[in-house]
């Protein structure tokens, strides 16, 4: 048995829709995690990028489980002396939920090239509206656990 190791042509990528709302914000990651690197496909190559675009909608009604909602905060520095930036989770969603979701995700992927073309196929929005309605975006549900 030779090991089978998909062609960069030989990829069809399909559009899928995550609804995250009343989600719990790592699953619904996760989840989107697993869908871009591709291995919820037969086809799945380490090395390749075999994963599908995600569209998640609703970001801005997602939710954190115990007291996480209160006490999870964003770090960044602007790379100078006393320059780190910190803005808590109830900040982050009153700005910019989008980026909430965006950094769980691409902090789920490879840290590389790869995982950068990964983190490009990932679309989110903080309503219910999308404006992917022209690639046919198939729902998918979340189970629940």
């Amino acid at each position: 048995m030779k090991t089978y190791y998909a062609k960069p042509h030989e990829i069809e990528r399909e559009w899928l829709v995550i609804d995250a709302a009343d989600q719990v914000l790592g699953r619904v990651a996760s989840k989107a995690a697993h869908i871009l690197k591709g291995k919820h496909k037969p086809q799945y190559t380490p090395h390749i990028d075999t994963g599908d675009f995600v569209v998640i909608v609703n970001a801005d009604k997602i939710k954190l489980t115990g007291s996480k909602a209160a006490s999870k905060e964003y770090y960044r520095h602007s790379g100078y002396p006393g320059g780190l930036k910190v803005e808590s989770f109830e900040e982050a969603m009153a700005k910019h939920p989008e980026r909430v979701m965006e950094h769980a995700v691409k902090g789920m992927l490879p840290k590389n090239t790869l995982g950068r073309a990964m983190g490009k196929k990932l679309k989110v929005y903080a309503g219910p509206e999308h404006p992917h309605m022209a690639q046919k975006p198939r729902e998918i549900k979340m189970e629940d656990n």
